[in-house]
């Protein structure tokens, strides 16, 4: 749940333009011709206003004054913390709020650049500031009442630069969802709330207005639940979204920041859906394991071919029922689904299996793999639906496909997806077979990372998604031992310095060799019984000295530790 803001935007006016019309504007009062820039600057009286002055002049009574100032100002605080912080202290912020509510759009488009300006960048101060002088209201205000694409773009930018500060969000949320909603994201996103028979549906618009919304959306949807459940529930947001993303898809052009926005929007609102959202402990599945209508004890033909063609995933061992995954019997509706209910309808993988297919940028690659993994997370129908949804639409081999991907962070989110999509009995088949070498491909060698150099977190997603994939089937486990994943694990759960790695490592070794029936391969291999137990390091502290032992131990509920009183040992399992 990222934050993102946009960079500053240079003021229009150059010094001398500010200088010669402020000194026109005091002319044309007396009556007396401008002089010349030259002649202004061989004048030894003349010299640059300092910032006091160029504050106090927003206050003047005459309009074009204030706005050549605000425009100063404007310039003076581009890529400048100490302008900006000067600024602040010197209250010139509640002038230039003051100064949205002017009716002269001359003189509200300048304080409007001004406060963008300002408000970008880290010194969350200048952001507070805004804020505590009612800066928010006035934006929303003021993008309610002007019709000039300069000045939305102005307060839509200022917005999203608000919006990467924490505790501002829910201050945006508040003053400004439904208007940003309404004013923006529908009319640009081609959605029509009630559209007649005879109009055809519009193309969305990818204007900087609308990318300044989203991006502010895109902020503030990872507040956390109560932000999620305002978003959700924002008559029409959703479902201009969803119509936004369905254009670009169809346009083919799903590589700009404002599709990137609405994908991670859409990721955002999709978490905890199974949770969340009105109404959802109606459809709490407690197997969480079989999808609705999936029954019958024989498979179709059309099922052998599985979704990545050729032959069948190898049946199952364990005693584990051979049940058709594949027959989905989905609710019927009396009327098409509105508003949050579209985020979880089988429907919509089409258009992230679209995007992950389709996008070349990463963030979006990124977020619709982070949508699937929300949506097929939980125990609940829609989470059974999803999950076989991706199946049907022969999204799982999309998906290892962009497990070679060179970004870490799209590996991560799609290892996390194919663990929760392996919730479902037939995926977890799929999954063994097909995407079990391209999984351990991307794991380090102990202390050798791959190529890719992939970070912890994205290390112990894949561990953990190979876990999940090994867990009650023993032929994915063979999948595994075919892959050479052994001497991978074995060495992460030896060598690796992280212990998250090693927990999750030696997760995987205890599940493979729990299958009796695969120890002989295993041991033909050269692996024997203590390759295949819990390793960690014993940290011991005595005083200021440090000794580090390795040990092999199977894994107990308690360890138990016997020496001097002041001998502190730490087992690091997590």
């Amino acid at each position: 749940h990222r934050t993102f803001s946009i960079p500053p935007f240079g003021g229009f006016l150059t010094i001398q333009k500010m200088k010669q019309g402020s000194m026109a504007s005091l002319d044309r009062m007396g009556g007396r011709r401008s002089p010349s820039i030259d002649s202004i600057r061989k004048d030894p009286r003349w010299r640059d206003p300092d910032l006091p002055e160029v504050i106090a002049m927003l206050g003047h009574p005459i309009d074009p004054v204030k706005s050549n100032a605000a425009a100063y100002l404007q310039h003076l605080c581009y890529e400048n913390d100490k302008i900006k912080k000067d600024v602040r202290q010197l209250k010139g912020i509640p002038v230039l709020v003051g100064l949205l509510d002017h009716p002269k759009s001359e003189v509200h488009r300048k304080a409007c650049g001004a406060l963008r300006n300002i408000s970008y960048g880290k010194d969350n101060d200048n952001k507070v500031a805004i804020k505590n002088c009612d800066g928010i209201p006035a934006l929303i205000r003021l993008l309610r009442k002007t019709n000039d694409m300069e000045v939305r773009e102005l307060i839509t930018g200022t917005l999203w630069n608000l919006s990467s500060y924490e505790p501002l969000k829910m201050v945006i949320i508040n003053h400004g969802l439904q208007t940003l909603t309404n004013e923006v994201v529908i009319p640009h996103s081609g959605w029509e709330h009630e559209p007649n028979e005879d109009s055809k549906p519009r193309d969305a618009e990818w204007t900087t207005v609308f990318k300044n919304t989203s991006g502010c959306l895109r902020n503030v949807s990872s507040d956390g639940a109560e932000a999620r459940r305002r978003l959700r529930e924002c008559d029409g947001l959703v479902d201009a979204l969803l119509h936004a993303l369905q254009s670009a898809v169809g346009k083919k052009d799903m590589d700009n920041k404002s599709v990137e926005n609405c994908v991670c929007i859409m990721r955002n609102l999709s978490y905890h859906v199974h949770k969340e959202v009105p109404g959802a402990d109606k459809y709490q599945d407690p197997s969480g394991l079989q999808a609705p209508g999936s029954a019958g004890p024989q498979r179709k033909k059309k099922d052998d071919a599985g979704c990545f063609g050729g032959k069948k995933a190898k049946g199952r061992k364990n005693g584990e029922n051979d049940k058709n995954y594949d027959t989905l019997d989905l609710p019927k509706r009396t009327e098409p689904s509105r508003g949050f209910e579209l985020l979880y309808q089988p429907e919509v993988v089409r258009l992230y299996l679209s995007l992950l297919t389709e996008s070349q940028n990463y963030n979006t690659l990124e977020a619709a793999a982070g949508a699937l993994q929300n949506l097929s997370a939980g125990q609940w129908t829609w989470s059974n639906y999803i999950r076989a949804t991706v199946r049907k639409e022969k999204g799982l081999p999309i998906l290892v496909e962009l497990l070679r991907s060179d970004s870490d962070k799209v590996v991560r989110a799609v290892a996390i997806a194919l663990r929760n999509l392996s919730i479902d009995r037939r995926n977890k088949d799929l999954i063994g077979s097909y995407a079990m070498r391209d999984l351990v491909s991307n794991l380090p060698s102990g202390q050798q990372r791959p190529a890719k150099n992939l970070e912890e977190d994205t290390v112990v997603a894949i561990l953990n998604t190979i876990h999940e994939i090994v867990t009650d089937s023993s032929e994915n486990a063979r999948s595994l031992i075919q892959a050479q994943a052994i001497e991978k694990l074995v060495a992460i759960n030896r060598t690796s310095q992280s212990s998250r790695e090693t927990k999750a490592a030696s997760h995987v070794l205890q599940t493979v060799w729990s299958y009796k029936e695969l120890r002989n391969a295993l041991t033909k291999d050269g692996w024997n019984k203590s390759h295949f137990q819990v390793h960690f390091y014993i940290l011991f502290l005595f005083g200021k000295n440090k000794l580090y032992l390795n040990r092999n131990i199977t894994l107990f509920p308690l360890c138990k530790f016997y020496g001097h009183p002041s001998l502190l040992a730490i087992a690091f399992l997590s």
